[in-house]
Parts: C-alpha cells; structure tokens; sequence
C-alpha cells in the first residue's frame, strides 16, 4: 500500500505526535532528551517492518516533500540567528573542527581493530567506521561501488546502507541522555537565555502572531528559492558549497539585515517553523525504515557498531566536552557531536532541538554544526579515508 503525498504528510503529523505523547508520559524517554520524531517514528517503523515480515501489510510513504522540509529547516536557523549573540562563533567552530577531526582516525582505528576481532576484509571496518557514520548514506553509497569494482567485496553496499541506517537510529537515541548526563552534573544553565532575560533582548513577550508566522514563513521561502538557484549556479566550482548552507546563510542574511530596512521577524515563529519542518523531516525517515531488513543486514557490524557507540560516548564526555568550555553549549554541542558522528547533520540539529527546547537556547551550536556538517567533515573524512585505504594492510 502506497501512500500518496498528502497522505503520507497526515501520517507523519499523527507519528509525530504519537512520539511527542510517548515522549512526555513516559519518564525515560522525557528525563533523557530523546527526540519526539525518533520515538514515534521507530514506534512506526517497528510496527509497519513486523506488518511487512508477516505479510499482512506493506506500507510505503511518499517522501517528495523531504528535501524541501530539509531546506526550509535550515533557512529557519538562519532566520533566527542572531549575529549578536555567535560573536565567538569562528573561534568555536575552529576548536569543534580540531575536535572532529582526530575522532574520525578514532572511529575508522575502532573499526579495523572489530574487523580483525571478527576475522573481516578491514575494509568493514571502514565501512563501519567514517565512510557511513560521518560520511552518511551518500558517502557510504560512493565508496560501496569502489570497494564492489576494486576489492570485489559484492555486499558492501546493502551492509554500507545498513550500518549508515543503524548509525541514524543511535544517533538520536545515545545524545540526549550524554547531554542529560554532562547538564545535570555541572549544574549547567543556558547563558544565552540569562543573557536575554537580563537585558530585555527579546522583545516579544506577547503570543506568537498569525503575521509573525506569515512573515518567518516567507523569509524562509525567500532564503529557500534564493538558496537553491546560488547551489545550481556555483555547483560547477572546485568547491561546492551544499544548498542547505546557502539556504541557511541567507536565513541569516535576510534576519540581520531587515532591521536596518524597517524589516522585523518574529524569531520565536521562525524557531516554531523550523522545529516543524525538522521534526517532520525526521519522522519521515525514521517511519520509511524497514528494521527488521535493517538488522538482518548488517550481521556482525552490529557488534563494531555498539563499540563505536561506546567510544563515541567517552570521546564526547572526555574530549569534546572539555575542549569547546565545560559549559551548556559544550553540553548541546556534544549531542550534536554525537548525532553529527554518527548520523547526520539533521539528526544532530533534532539533538540540540530536544536539548534547547527543555533547557534554553544555544546560538553557537547552532551556528557552528551545520557549517562543520555542510563541507569540512566531507573534507577531513575524504583526505583521512585516501590516507588508510593507501595502507599496505588495506588491499586497496
């Protein structure tokens, strides 16, 4: 059964909510952050994956919508960023690369070490390593064709595609309760919130408006269109810089330069907007999951798989907690962190989501994420990867 794309977006509302019910009456998954899309969206993935073994039901969601969610989601960053509060923004996107960038040899030296463990090509160990879990489906998907032609290893794929999706799931599932851990613990406030609460900042203290909404809504259409068509026209260069970023840079653009032509946006109703679209980007993916073919494929990567969730949790409490300033923003940076090494850019930002919507805002996490997850990570990640598959042990 095959839903159309009306329907499918009436399934994803009802999968959202049932999420965001689960998620505040049952006391784990409220005290540890998980996201309201990952809850019911694997409710729904468990439910639909057990209908389809058994044969009864096969349903399928028409996902057109999803790119178009992705962007506006990131357009509603930038439209509620403002520049007054990321002045250190540069600086912490600098310490969060130098971070980044000794995690992934971390990660790819765990999988090699679970390859030899478990008698596997080490190329496995790539694959359940950076290639899939920073790198993501794409990046999994690219280099599963090169190891199939060069090392003739015929079900690299299907196990890149599988660990990619499992890395996802844990991705939006082990954040929340680390992020719980270090906030709880250091006894951590939202500086930010303080910050506005002292000097008056936010001036909207009334309800969100009908026009609040209309007028986020079109700067983010603006941002999204404008953003889309610069992505198309400088996609031929030697750097190619995502149409999410742009979309998100004009988001940025379009809220601080505003003021300056009599143009105000409520923020409050971009964040609203924002966290719609993410939220329901998010369950989309989740609820498209067949997990049970999820499991079965990846065999013994499973086992390489919590090992990095082990060592990703360490690294993100020992090293980069300590390294981006022991404070909240270390805090939710280290959810996007995890989200981000292990999943995606989207799952890390639905992380900070659950985080800032409980604890208050972090600016300069959601400033420094999407601009490490937009081209740097694919940098670090390609020239590292070049360096371990020119290793004699390799076979490449």
């Amino acid at each position: 059964m095959r839903l159309d794309s009306l329907s499918s977006l009436l399934a994803a509302l009802a999968v959202l909510l049932v999420g965001t019910l689960l998620n505040r009456r049952i006391g784990f998954l409220a005290r540890y952050n998980i996201p309201d899309p990952i809850t019911g969206g694997l409710l729904f993935a468990a439910l639909a994956s057990a209908a389809a073994t058994g044969g009864s039901l096969r349903l399928e969601i028409d996902q057109t919508i999803k790119p178009v969610l992705l962007l506006l989601f990131f357009a509603g960053v930038g439209m509620g960023a403002d520049l007054r509060q990321l002045k250190r923004g540069g600086k912490a996107l600098a310490i969060f690369l130098v971070v980044l960038f000794p995690y992934i040899l971390v990660q790819n030296a765990v999988g090699i070490a679970g390859t030899w463990a478990l008698d596997l090509h080490p190329i496995f160990g790539l694959v359940s390593g950076s290639i899939t879990l920073v790198g993501g489906h794409g990046t999994g998907a690219a280099y599963a064709e090169r190891f199939a032609d060069i090392n003739n290893l015929q079900s690299v794929m299907d196990l890149s595609m599988t660990v990619a999706t499992v890395g996802l799931i844990l991705g939006g599932i082990i954040a929340g309760p680390v992020a719980q851990y270090l906030i709880s613990r250091h006894n951590l406030r939202s500086a930010a919130a303080q910050s506005a609460a002292a000097e008056g900042d936010r001036v909207e203290t009334g309800e969100i408006t009908t026009v609040g909404v209309i007028g986020a809504l079109a700067g983010m259409l603006a941002a999204v269109l404008a953003g889309q068509w610069l992505a198309a026209k400088f996609s031929g260069g030697s750097i190619t810089i995502p149409a999410f970023l742009w979309c998100m840079l004009l988001g940025v653009a379009i809220r601080n330069l505003g003021p300056f032509v009599r143009l105000r946006f409520d923020d409050r109703a971009s964040e609203l907007m924002s966290g719609v679209c993410l939220s329901l980007f998010l369950v989309m993916t989740m609820m498209a999951l067949n997990l049970v073919e999820v499991v079965l494929g990846a065999g013994p990567l499973l086992l390489i798989v919590a090992l990095q969730v082990v060592f990703i949790v360490l690294y993100a409490v020992f090293v980069c907690f300590r390294f981006m300033g022991r404070d909240y923003e270390a805090a939710v940076t280290c959810s996007a962190f995890i989200g981000f090494c292990m999943g995606s850019t989207a799952t890390a930002m639905a992380n900070m989501q659950a985080i800032t919507a409980r604890y208050g805002p972090a600016p300069q996490s959601y400033l420094i994420v999407p601009l490490a997850g937009a081209f740097f990570v694919d940098l670090m990640n390609a020239f590292l990867l070049t360096l371990i598959l020119a290793l004699p042990f390799m076979g490449g």
